[in-house]
């Protein structure tokens, strides 16, 4: 279904409203890291709590040296979450547009 330019004006603005900044994951990726606040911020939320579960297990069983790989591989996937972030910030708004989408043509059609 095609939208009218005023359904795409309403699209763009409501998808504007919803974006997320790539500037402000990093910066929640870089200083809040260990609380997956970049993960949660982005709307992936399996994967915030899988980091969180790795780096605060690893943090409270490091002196048992069990934690230590927990510790490794949080780390691992810290940094290449930096490489990451850019395709997450993508991906969500994808996601967001294509939902905007369906409820605005949605609304449109049955209001019509």
């Amino acid at each position: 279904m095609e939208l009218s330019t005023q359904q795409q004006m309403l699209v763009e603005q409501r998808l504007t409203n919803e974006m997320k900044s790539a500037g402000l994951a990093y910066f929640l990726w870089f200083f809040l890291g260990g609380f997956a606040a970049h993960r949660f911020y982005l709307g992936q939320t399996g994967t915030a709590v899988a980091q969180l579960v790795l780096f605060w297990g690893g943090m409270l069983l490091a002196g048992l040296l069990i934690g230590i790989p927990m510790l490794i591989a949080f780390t691992i996937w810290w940094i290449v979450d930096a490489f990451l972030i850019g395709g997450l910030v993508r991906q969500h708004t994808d996601q967001s547009r294509s939902r905007i989408v369906n409820e605005v043509s949605l609304t449109t059609t049955s209001g019509a």
